[in-house]
């Protein structure tokens, strides 16, 4: 049961942190490269909460506002000139991440940080005791995903943004401010990033570079999935389940790479992905 559970909160975790790239990338047709500096804003975000002694809980919408107004930033100074040059934008996207890194090393230095847990002990699931923490994940994990479905299907902002996805071309022709629907969906993908450090910290340590570890997988995971948020939830439960079962029954050093490794044979296999789920 545990190794069940294992996988299924490991799959959520990961899926929280890849939304936010997939959402830009679904819109935007770039990868944002600076997403584990999004990430790691989000988690020194709870860093700083702590230490003004604020409820951790506060954590989430000030990393969701802090990386959605840097993003919103990010998007009109940085990457808007750059849309008809999208390996310019990826490069551009990289730098700043590296910027952000250093920006935030000399504002907390380079010593790892550490966050109260939100919610420490344990709970009884089918005679298994299993951390209660990594069941929220699990829970905010299918929040969001409900969240999302909901924002894309029934809102007008989703409407559009679907849209911009088929055909930006007639989108535009059609009246629809792409370039307004190009920076909201921005700042949402940062804003979500923001959100994905914050739950991160109880489980991991915090420091500078934490991001690009999480950025690699997602980037793999982003790229099996293509523009579907069902195909990134299924490329998270296959390849997040792997990478369990090889930390568990051979290596924690093979399991942090499993991800990338399985993605790359999937896309070797089929270009395409999981796009068509």
């Amino acid at each position: 049961m545990t190794l069940i559970l294992d996988i299924l909160t490991t799959a959520a975790i990961l899926f929280v942190i890849a939304t936010g790239l997939l959402t830009i990338f679904g819109v935007l047709k770039i990868i944002n490269f600076a997403h584990g500096a999004w990430l790691t804003i989000g988690a020194y975000c709870a860093v700083a909460v702590g230490q003004l002694g604020w409820s951790p809980w506060l954590a989430f919408p000030v990393a969701f506002v802090v990386g959605a107004v840097l993003g919103g930033l990010t998007e009109r100074f940085i990457v808007r000139p750059l849309y008809a040059r999208p390996l310019d934008a990826i490069l551009a996207t990289w730098g700043l991440g590296i910027v952000v890194g250093q920006l935030i090393t000399l504002g907390f230095g380079r010593d790892v940080q550490f966050t109260a847990p939100l919610l420490p002990g344990t709970a009884d699931i089918l005679g298994t005791s299993y951390s209660i923490y990594r069941l929220f994940a699990l829970g905010a994990a299918i929040v969001i995903g409900l969240g999302f479905s909901w924002l894309m299907e029934g809102t007008r902002l989703g409407l559009s943004a679907r849209a911009v996805i088929m055909n930006e071309a007639l989108a535009h022709v059609l009246g629809l401010d792409t370039r307004r629907i190009r920076w909201v969906t921005f700042m949402i993908g940062c804003g979500l990033a923001g959100l994905a450090g914050v739950l991160l910290t109880p489980l991991t340590s915090v420091d500078p570079n934490m991001g690009l570890a999480w950025l690699v997988g997602s980037f793999m995971l982003v790229m099996v999935a293509g523009q579907s948020f069902a195909a990134l939830a299924l490329a998270c439960l296959l390849l997040g389940g792997a990478q369990v079962l090889v930390s568990t029954f051979l290596s924690p050093i093979l399991g942090g790479i499993t991800v990338a490794v399985l993605a790359a044979i999937i896309l070797r296999i089929s270009p395409k992905g999981f796009s068509r789920v």
